[in-house]
Protein backbone atom coordinates (compact mmCIF):
# COMPACT_ATOMS: atom_id res chain seq x y z
CA UNK A 1 0.00 0.00 0.00
CA UNK A 2 1.04 3.60 -0.50
CA UNK A 3 2.49 5.41 2.54
CA UNK A 4 -0.37 7.95 2.19
CA UNK A 5 -3.90 6.53 1.89
CA UNK A 6 -5.50 7.41 -1.42
CA UNK A 7 -2.17 8.33 -3.01
CA UNK A 8 0.18 6.34 -5.22
CA UNK A 9 3.76 6.95 -4.13
CA UNK A 10 6.43 6.22 -6.74
CA UNK A 11 9.28 8.37 -5.45
CA UNK A 12 11.08 5.84 -3.26
CA UNK A 13 14.46 6.94 -4.66
CA UNK A 14 13.91 10.24 -2.84
CA UNK A 15 12.82 8.61 0.42
CA UNK A 16 10.76 5.62 1.44
CA UNK A 17 8.30 4.76 4.18
CA UNK A 18 9.72 3.87 7.57
CA UNK A 19 9.59 0.13 8.27
CA UNK A 20 7.58 -0.96 11.32
CA UNK A 21 10.64 -2.77 12.68
CA UNK A 22 12.68 0.42 12.42
CA UNK A 23 9.96 2.51 14.04
CA UNK A 24 9.70 0.02 16.90
CA UNK A 25 13.47 0.06 17.39
CA UNK A 26 13.58 3.85 17.33
CA UNK A 27 10.71 4.24 19.78
CA UNK A 28 12.27 1.81 22.24
CA UNK A 29 15.67 3.47 21.86
CA UNK A 30 14.30 6.98 22.26
CA UNK A 31 12.75 6.01 25.59
CA UNK A 32 16.12 4.94 26.95
CA UNK A 33 18.60 7.41 28.38
CA UNK A 34 22.38 7.45 28.24
CA UNK A 35 25.22 9.00 26.28
CA UNK A 36 27.33 6.17 24.96
CA UNK A 37 30.49 8.10 25.85
CA UNK A 38 29.53 8.21 29.54
CA UNK A 39 31.09 5.70 31.93
CA UNK A 40 28.11 5.07 34.21
CA UNK A 41 25.61 2.25 33.75
CA UNK A 42 23.29 4.18 31.43
CA UNK A 43 26.24 5.20 29.25
CA UNK A 44 27.59 1.66 29.10
CA UNK A 45 24.13 0.39 28.20
CA UNK A 46 23.85 2.92 25.36
CA UNK A 47 27.29 1.93 24.08
CA UNK A 48 26.33 -1.75 24.08
CA UNK A 49 23.21 -0.98 22.06
CA UNK A 50 25.23 1.05 19.55
CA UNK A 51 27.84 -1.68 19.13
CA UNK A 52 25.15 -4.34 18.75
CA UNK A 53 23.56 -2.25 16.00
CA UNK A 54 26.97 -1.64 14.40
CA UNK A 55 27.56 -5.40 14.29
CA UNK A 56 24.16 -5.96 12.68
CA UNK A 57 24.65 -3.25 10.07
CA UNK A 58 28.15 -4.48 9.20
CA UNK A 59 26.78 -8.00 8.68
CA UNK A 60 24.44 -6.72 5.94
CA UNK A 61 27.34 -5.06 4.12
CA UNK A 62 30.11 -7.65 4.21
CA UNK A 63 32.13 -5.35 6.46
CA UNK A 64 33.94 -5.53 9.76
CA UNK A 65 32.07 -3.58 12.47
CA UNK A 66 35.13 -1.38 13.02
CA UNK A 67 34.75 -0.15 9.43
CA UNK A 68 31.29 1.36 10.09
CA UNK A 69 31.42 5.10 10.87
CA UNK A 70 27.99 6.51 11.71
CA UNK A 71 27.07 9.87 10.15
CA UNK A 72 23.95 11.98 9.67
CA UNK A 73 23.30 10.57 6.18
CA UNK A 74 24.57 10.13 2.65
CA UNK A 75 25.54 13.75 2.04
CA UNK A 76 27.77 13.89 5.09
CA UNK A 77 29.25 10.49 4.26
CA UNK A 78 30.12 11.56 0.71
CA UNK A 79 31.64 14.84 1.90
CA UNK A 80 33.66 13.07 4.57
CA UNK A 81 34.98 10.55 2.06
CA UNK A 82 35.81 12.89 -0.82
CA UNK A 83 37.26 15.72 1.28
CA UNK A 84 38.81 13.46 3.90
CA UNK A 85 40.62 11.26 1.38
CA UNK A 86 41.67 14.27 -0.70
CA UNK A 87 43.18 16.15 2.24
CA UNK A 88 44.89 13.08 3.67
CA UNK A 89 46.54 12.16 0.37
CA UNK A 90 47.48 15.75 -0.44
CA UNK A 91 49.05 16.32 2.98
CA UNK A 92 50.91 13.01 2.93
CA UNK A 93 52.47 13.94 -0.41
CA UNK A 94 53.50 17.35 0.90
CA UNK A 95 55.06 15.91 4.04
CA UNK A 96 57.00 13.35 2.00
CA UNK A 97 58.25 16.02 -0.41
CA UNK A 98 56.48 14.38 -3.35
CA UNK A 99 54.87 16.24 -6.27
CA UNK A 100 51.41 17.69 -5.73
CA UNK A 101 48.61 15.16 -5.18
CA UNK A 102 45.58 17.16 -6.29
CA UNK A 103 43.59 15.23 -8.89
CA UNK A 104 40.08 13.83 -8.38
CA UNK A 105 38.85 11.23 -10.86
CA UNK A 106 35.07 11.04 -11.25
CA UNK A 107 32.24 10.93 -13.78
CA UNK A 108 29.73 13.63 -14.68
CA UNK A 109 26.78 11.60 -13.34
CA UNK A 110 27.74 11.52 -9.66
CA UNK A 111 25.28 12.65 -7.00
CA UNK A 112 25.55 16.32 -6.10
CA UNK A 113 26.90 15.37 -2.66
CA UNK A 114 30.00 14.10 -4.47
CA UNK A 115 30.07 16.58 -7.36
CA UNK A 116 29.61 19.65 -5.20
CA UNK A 117 32.21 18.45 -2.70
CA UNK A 118 34.68 17.92 -5.55
CA UNK A 119 33.87 21.29 -7.09
CA UNK A 120 34.34 22.96 -3.69
CA UNK A 121 37.79 21.38 -3.46
CA UNK A 122 38.48 22.63 -6.97
CA UNK A 123 37.44 26.19 -6.08
CA UNK A 124 39.05 26.39 -2.63
CA UNK A 125 41.78 23.77 -2.41
CA UNK A 126 43.27 23.67 -5.91
CA UNK A 127 41.86 20.29 -6.90
CA UNK A 128 41.88 19.25 -10.54
CA UNK A 129 38.79 17.34 -11.65
CA UNK A 130 39.32 14.65 -14.26
CA UNK A 131 35.86 13.74 -15.59
CA UNK A 132 35.69 10.27 -17.13
CA UNK A 133 32.97 9.85 -19.79
CA UNK A 134 30.03 7.48 -19.55
CA UNK A 135 28.23 5.67 -22.33
CA UNK A 136 24.70 6.45 -23.58
CA UNK A 137 23.21 4.22 -20.88
CA UNK A 138 25.26 5.87 -18.14
CA UNK A 139 27.80 3.09 -17.68
CA UNK A 140 31.34 4.34 -17.08
CA UNK A 141 33.80 3.91 -19.93
CA UNK A 142 36.20 1.51 -18.22
CA UNK A 143 38.94 2.02 -20.79
CA UNK A 144 38.80 5.78 -20.23
CA UNK A 145 38.73 5.12 -16.47
CA UNK A 146 41.81 2.92 -16.83
CA UNK A 147 43.65 5.47 -18.97
CA UNK A 148 42.86 8.35 -16.59
CA UNK A 149 44.13 6.42 -13.58
CA UNK A 150 47.30 5.38 -15.41
CA UNK A 151 48.20 9.00 -16.15
CA UNK A 152 50.30 10.32 -13.25
CA UNK A 153 48.57 8.20 -10.60
CA UNK A 154 50.79 9.66 -7.89
CA UNK A 155 48.96 12.97 -8.46
CA UNK A 156 45.49 11.41 -7.90
CA UNK A 157 44.11 11.98 -4.41
CA UNK A 158 40.87 10.04 -4.85
CA UNK A 159 38.75 8.34 -7.51
CA UNK A 160 34.98 8.12 -7.02
CA UNK A 161 32.17 6.32 -8.85
CA UNK A 162 28.62 5.89 -7.58
CA UNK A 163 27.40 2.31 -7.26
CA UNK A 164 23.99 3.02 -8.82
CA UNK A 165 22.66 6.27 -10.23
CA UNK A 166 19.80 7.91 -8.37
CA UNK A 167 18.15 9.27 -11.53
CA UNK A 168 18.55 6.73 -14.33
CA UNK A 169 19.19 3.64 -12.21
CA UNK A 170 22.33 2.42 -13.98
CA UNK A 171 24.50 0.12 -11.87
CA UNK A 172 28.25 0.55 -12.33
CA UNK A 173 31.02 -2.10 -12.50
CA UNK A 174 32.27 -1.10 -9.06
CA UNK A 175 34.62 -4.02 -8.42
CA UNK A 176 36.38 -3.47 -11.76
CA UNK A 177 36.69 0.29 -11.22
CA UNK A 178 38.00 -0.21 -7.68
CA UNK A 179 40.52 -2.80 -8.84
CA UNK A 180 41.89 -0.40 -11.46
CA UNK A 181 42.27 2.28 -8.81
CA UNK A 182 44.00 -0.17 -6.48
CA UNK A 183 46.52 -1.08 -9.21
CA UNK A 184 47.80 2.49 -8.98
CA UNK A 185 47.44 2.87 -5.21
CA UNK A 186 44.57 5.36 -5.57
CA UNK A 187 41.87 5.47 -2.84
CA UNK A 188 38.43 4.66 -4.25
CA UNK A 189 35.10 5.95 -2.92
CA UNK A 190 31.64 4.80 -3.96
CA UNK A 191 28.27 6.34 -3.14
CA UNK A 192 26.06 3.28 -2.54
CA UNK A 193 23.08 5.21 -1.18
CA UNK A 194 20.71 3.97 -3.91
CA UNK A 195 22.20 0.50 -4.18
CA UNK A 196 22.09 -0.48 -0.50
CA UNK A 197 18.89 -2.38 0.24
CA UNK A 198 18.06 -2.72 -3.46
CA UNK A 199 20.91 -4.93 -4.73
CA UNK A 200 23.66 -6.87 -2.92
CA UNK A 201 26.37 -4.58 -1.56
CA UNK A 202 29.56 -6.22 -0.28
CA UNK A 203 32.06 -3.68 1.03
CA UNK A 204 35.01 -6.05 1.29
CA UNK A 205 34.27 -7.70 -2.03
CA UNK A 206 33.90 -4.37 -3.80
CA UNK A 207 37.49 -3.33 -3.10
CA UNK A 208 36.35 0.19 -2.19
CA UNK A 209 38.27 2.31 0.29
CA UNK A 210 35.12 4.08 1.48
CA UNK A 211 31.41 3.54 0.83
CA UNK A 212 28.46 5.81 1.68
CA UNK A 213 24.96 4.69 2.71
CA UNK A 214 21.95 6.30 4.37
CA UNK A 215 18.98 5.11 6.38
CA UNK A 216 15.95 6.83 4.89
CA UNK A 217 16.32 5.09 1.52
CA UNK A 218 15.80 1.68 3.14
CA UNK A 219 13.05 2.41 5.67
CA UNK A 220 14.90 3.99 8.59
CA UNK A 221 14.24 7.56 9.80
CA UNK A 222 15.89 10.54 8.14
CA UNK A 223 19.05 11.73 9.88
CA UNK A 224 21.21 8.61 10.11
CA UNK A 225 23.71 7.13 7.68
CA UNK A 226 27.16 5.62 7.63
CA UNK A 227 30.49 5.77 5.87
CA UNK A 228 32.30 2.48 5.62
CA UNK A 229 36.03 3.09 5.89
CA UNK A 230 38.59 0.38 5.28
CA UNK A 231 40.77 -0.16 8.34
CA UNK A 232 43.98 0.78 6.51
CA UNK A 233 42.50 4.01 5.08
CA UNK A 234 43.47 7.48 6.28
CA UNK A 235 40.93 10.31 6.26
CA UNK A 236 41.24 13.86 7.50
CA UNK A 237 38.14 14.72 9.59
CA UNK A 238 35.75 17.29 8.16
CA UNK A 239 34.45 18.31 11.58
CA UNK A 240 36.21 18.24 14.92
CA UNK A 241 35.17 17.50 18.47
CA UNK A 242 35.09 14.38 20.58
CA UNK A 243 36.24 12.00 17.85
CA UNK A 244 33.52 9.53 18.80
CA UNK A 245 33.70 7.53 15.56
CA UNK A 246 37.30 6.29 15.18
CA UNK A 247 38.54 9.89 15.39
CA UNK A 248 37.15 10.31 11.88
CA UNK A 249 33.74 11.71 12.78
CA UNK A 250 32.79 13.68 15.89
CA UNK A 251 29.40 14.20 17.46
CA UNK A 252 27.15 12.68 20.10
CA UNK A 253 26.01 9.26 18.94
CA UNK A 254 22.24 9.14 18.11
CA UNK A 255 21.57 5.76 19.69
CA UNK A 256 17.89 5.41 18.77
CA UNK A 257 18.49 6.36 15.13
CA UNK A 258 21.34 3.87 14.88
CA UNK A 259 19.17 1.08 16.30
CA UNK A 260 16.43 1.94 13.79
CA UNK A 261 18.97 1.98 10.94
CA UNK A 262 20.24 -1.46 11.90
CA UNK A 263 16.70 -2.83 12.16
CA UNK A 264 15.78 -1.52 8.70
CA UNK A 265 19.02 -2.82 7.17
CA UNK A 266 18.59 -6.25 8.74
CA UNK A 267 15.04 -6.58 7.40
CA UNK A 268 15.94 -5.27 3.94
CA UNK A 269 18.94 -7.61 3.74
CA UNK A 270 16.94 -10.67 4.83
CA UNK A 271 14.25 -10.01 2.21
CA UNK A 272 16.58 -8.81 -0.54
CA UNK A 273 16.46 -11.75 -3.00
CA UNK A 274 12.66 -11.98 -3.03
CA UNK A 275 12.12 -8.23 -2.89
CA UNK A 276 14.57 -7.60 -5.70
CA UNK A 277 12.58 -9.99 -7.89
CA UNK A 278 9.19 -8.64 -6.80
CA UNK A 279 10.05 -4.96 -7.30
CA UNK A 280 11.88 -5.76 -10.54
CA UNK A 281 8.74 -7.41 -11.92
CA UNK A 282 6.67 -4.34 -11.04
CA UNK A 283 9.25 -2.13 -12.72
CA UNK A 284 9.21 -4.27 -15.86
CA UNK A 285 5.40 -4.09 -16.01
CA UNK A 286 5.60 -0.29 -15.68
CA UNK A 287 8.24 0.01 -18.41
CA UNK A 288 6.30 -2.26 -20.76
CA UNK A 289 3.09 -0.35 -20.11
CA UNK A 290 4.67 3.02 -20.81
CA UNK A 291 6.25 1.72 -24.01
CA UNK A 292 2.90 0.30 -25.18
CA UNK A 293 1.08 3.56 -24.59
CA UNK A 294 3.80 6.00 -25.68
CA UNK A 295 5.93 4.68 -28.56
CA UNK A 296 7.99 7.89 -28.57
CA UNK A 297 8.91 7.61 -24.88
CA UNK A 298 12.57 6.76 -24.25
CA UNK A 299 13.79 4.72 -21.32
CA UNK A 300 17.09 6.11 -20.07
CA UNK A 301 19.81 4.16 -18.31
CA UNK A 302 20.96 0.57 -18.64
CA UNK A 303 18.52 -2.32 -18.93
CA UNK A 304 18.79 -5.70 -17.27
CA UNK A 305 19.95 -7.30 -20.52
CA UNK A 306 23.20 -9.01 -21.41
CA UNK A 307 25.10 -6.47 -23.58
CA UNK A 308 26.51 -9.24 -25.75
CA UNK A 309 23.46 -11.47 -26.27
CA UNK A 310 20.51 -9.28 -25.38
CA UNK A 311 19.23 -11.99 -23.04
CA UNK A 312 17.24 -11.00 -19.97
CA UNK A 313 19.26 -10.80 -16.76
CA UNK A 314 17.92 -10.96 -13.19
CA UNK A 315 16.44 -7.70 -11.91
CA UNK A 316 19.12 -5.45 -10.47
CA UNK A 317 21.94 -6.80 -12.65
CA UNK A 318 22.52 -3.60 -14.59
CA UNK A 319 19.67 -1.35 -13.42
CA UNK A 320 18.13 -0.72 -10.02
CA UNK A 321 15.10 -3.01 -9.65
CA UNK A 322 12.78 -0.14 -8.77
CA UNK A 323 13.87 2.46 -11.31
CA UNK A 324 11.97 3.49 -14.46
CA UNK A 325 13.19 6.79 -15.91
CA UNK A 326 11.60 8.06 -19.12
CA UNK A 327 11.97 10.94 -21.54
CA UNK A 328 8.63 12.10 -22.95
CA UNK A 329 9.54 14.29 -25.98
CA UNK A 330 7.58 17.53 -26.26
CA UNK A 331 6.49 17.50 -22.61
CA UNK A 332 7.88 19.61 -19.81
CA UNK A 333 8.81 17.24 -17.01
CA UNK A 334 7.25 19.51 -14.40
CA UNK A 335 3.96 19.51 -16.34
CA UNK A 336 3.82 15.73 -16.10
CA UNK A 337 4.85 15.79 -12.44
CA UNK A 338 2.14 18.25 -11.41
CA UNK A 339 -0.45 16.52 -13.60
CA UNK A 340 0.33 13.21 -11.97
CA UNK A 341 0.22 14.83 -8.54
CA UNK A 342 -3.27 16.16 -9.22
CA UNK A 343 -4.27 12.64 -10.29
CA UNK A 344 -2.96 11.20 -7.02
CA UNK A 345 0.40 9.90 -8.24
CA UNK A 346 3.67 11.11 -6.74
CA UNK A 347 6.75 10.80 -9.00
CA UNK A 348 9.78 12.97 -9.77
CA UNK A 349 11.51 14.76 -12.60
CA UNK A 350 14.93 14.08 -11.06
CA UNK A 351 16.03 17.57 -12.17
CA UNK A 352 16.53 20.82 -10.30
CA UNK A 353 14.42 23.93 -10.70
CA UNK A 354 15.73 27.37 -9.84
CA UNK A 355 13.38 30.33 -9.42
CA UNK A 356 10.70 28.57 -11.47
CA UNK A 357 13.06 28.00 -14.41
CA UNK A 358 13.17 24.35 -15.53
CA UNK A 359 16.73 23.09 -15.77
CA UNK A 360 17.90 19.83 -17.28
CA UNK A 361 19.51 17.09 -15.24
CA UNK A 362 23.32 17.09 -15.16
CA UNK A 363 23.11 13.29 -15.38
CA UNK A 364 21.27 13.38 -18.69
CA UNK A 365 23.55 16.08 -20.07
CA UNK A 366 26.54 13.89 -19.21
CA UNK A 367 24.92 11.13 -21.26
CA UNK A 368 24.89 13.49 -24.26
CA UNK A 369 21.13 14.11 -24.10
CA UNK A 370 19.81 17.24 -25.80
CA UNK A 371 18.93 19.98 -23.29
CA UNK A 372 15.27 20.08 -24.24
CA UNK A 373 14.88 16.32 -24.01
CA UNK A 374 16.70 16.39 -20.69
CA UNK A 375 13.87 18.59 -19.37
CA UNK A 376 11.19 16.17 -20.60
CA UNK A 377 11.75 13.47 -18.00
CA UNK A 378 9.87 11.58 -15.36
CA UNK A 379 11.32 9.15 -12.83
CA UNK A 380 9.13 6.47 -11.31
CA UNK A 381 10.86 4.68 -8.46
CA UNK A 382 9.33 1.75 -6.61
CA UNK A 383 10.11 0.43 -3.15
CA UNK A 384 9.10 -1.90 -0.37
CA UNK A 385 5.52 -0.57 -0.14
CA UNK A 386 4.88 -0.61 -3.91
CA UNK A 387 2.14 -2.83 -5.34
CA UNK A 388 0.79 -3.93 -8.69
CA UNK A 389 -2.14 -1.57 -8.08
CA UNK A 390 0.32 1.34 -7.88
CA UNK A 391 1.69 0.48 -11.31
CA UNK A 392 -1.76 0.14 -12.86
CA UNK A 393 -2.83 3.49 -11.38
CA UNK A 394 0.12 5.21 -13.08
CA UNK A 395 -0.63 3.55 -16.40
CA UNK A 396 -4.30 4.52 -16.12
CA UNK A 397 -3.77 8.23 -15.46
CA UNK A 398 -0.60 8.85 -17.48
CA UNK A 399 -2.23 9.11 -20.95
CA UNK A 400 -4.43 12.02 -19.89
CA UNK A 401 -1.60 13.73 -18.04
CA UNK A 402 0.71 13.24 -21.03
CA UNK A 403 -1.84 14.70 -23.46
CA UNK A 404 -2.24 17.80 -21.29
CA UNK A 405 1.53 18.20 -21.01
CA UNK A 406 1.90 17.96 -24.78
CA UNK A 407 -0.69 20.70 -25.24
CA UNK A 408 1.18 22.89 -22.75
CA UNK A 409 4.44 22.41 -24.66
CA UNK A 410 7.92 23.33 -23.48
CA UNK A 411 8.60 26.36 -21.29
CA UNK A 412 11.28 28.91 -22.12
CA UNK A 413 14.53 28.34 -20.33
CA UNK A 414 17.65 30.07 -19.14
CA UNK A 415 20.69 29.75 -21.40
CA UNK A 416 22.93 29.92 -18.35
CA UNK A 417 22.56 26.24 -17.53
CA UNK A 418 25.69 24.54 -16.26
CA UNK A 419 27.01 22.20 -18.90
CA UNK A 420 27.77 18.51 -18.63
CA UNK A 421 31.44 19.40 -18.26
CA UNK A 422 30.66 21.28 -15.06
CA UNK A 423 28.26 18.55 -13.92
CA UNK A 424 24.95 20.41 -14.05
Amino acid sequence: MSPTPGRTYLDHAATTAIRPAALEAFTAGALSIGNQSSLHSAGRGAKLRVETARDALAATLGADPSEVIFTSGGTESDNLAVKGLYWARRDAARQAGRPACHRIVLTGIEHSAVLDAAEWLQAHEGAQLDVVPVGPDGTVDLQAWRDTLAREPEAIAVATLMWANNEIGTIQPIAEAAALAAEHGVPFHTDAVQAFGAVPVDFTGSGATTLAITGHKIGAPVGIGALLVRRDATLTPVQHGGGQERDIRSGTIPVALIEAFAAAATEAHANLPAERERVGALRDRLIAGVRERFPDARLTGAEDLDPATGERLPAGSRRLPGNAHFIFPGCEGDSILFGLDMAGVEASTGSACSAGVPRPSHVLLALGTDEELARSVQRFSLGHTSTAEDVEKVLDVLPGVHAAALRAGMAGHDSGIRTANSHR
